[in-house]
């Protein structure tokens, strides 16, 4: 695979993921729906100042250092890549590579960015502005993460009240709401997990024994000794 077409996925889903974001941000008001395919699938806009699927550690301090280390995989990620192009790993490992990276990626744009560009986006303050006047609603590497992709597969059902703990209590099936930058790196992940042996299956070469010509005579004994 070429360095171009490396560069074409990552630019691709980048955009992709950039453009949904900031639609999402300056179109819809925080905790607004939008049904796509009936109640299954919908677009709900929240902001996430963790890692994927929302989650979160270490307070303001675990958020600037969850940003860093994005920072140092993506940096990483670079080197990686380039390595593995030049080495020319299966083509569906490289592939997936880019996936992870731009995920990464995309969400770093948003911890990194999004709080100089945007206004806040919260319960009753109206849509988000892009470059507000007043400046954006976080410093440098505090922004949130622009999440907005929700498919509950089962949503707020009762759980039966013979189950043990939970029983009697509300419940959904896959509630996260996640991003295409969340969708690419899981799918990356996934993917070398289900296919590694195909990804890193070697291919021995078969051992050629050079072939020596000799005059001497071969015999019963000359085999023994």
């Amino acid at each position: 695979m070429k360095i171009r077409t490396v560069v074409l996925i990552i630019l691709a889903i980048i955009i992709t993921d950039q453009a949904l974001k900031i639609w999402v941000k300056t179109h819809l008001h925080y905790h607004e729906q939008i049904y796509l395919l009936g109640t299954w699938f919908r677009l709900y806009f929240i902001e996430n100042e963790g890692m994927a699927w929302g989650w979160k550690f270490g307070g303001e301090w675990g958020k600037i250092a969850l940003t860093l280390f994005r920072l140092v995989a993506v940096i990483f990620g670079v080197f990686y890549i380039r390595s593995i192009v030049r080495k020319k790993y299966h083509r569906g490992f490289i592939v997936c590579v880019c996936l992870i990276f731009a995920g990464a990626l995309g969400n770093l744009i948003d911890s990194m960015f999004y709080g100089l560009i945007f206004s806040a986006s919260d319960e009753g303050l109206g849509l988000a502005k892009l470059f507000p006047p007043g400046g954006g609603y976080a410093g440098f590497l505090h922004g949130k993460v622009v999440d907005m992709l929700y498919a509950p597969i089962i949503e707020n059902k009762t759980l039966p009240q013979w189950l043990p703990f939970w029983g009697g209590e509300r419940f959904t099936f896959f509630s996260p709401i996640f991003n295409i930058a969340d969708a690419s790196i899981s799918t990356g992940v996934i993917v070398i997990l289900l296919f590694q042996r195909r990804f890193f299956r070697k291919h021995p070469h078969e051992e050629q024994h050079p072939t020596v010509e000799t005059n001497t005579p071969v015999n019963d004994t000359m085999q023994v000794l």
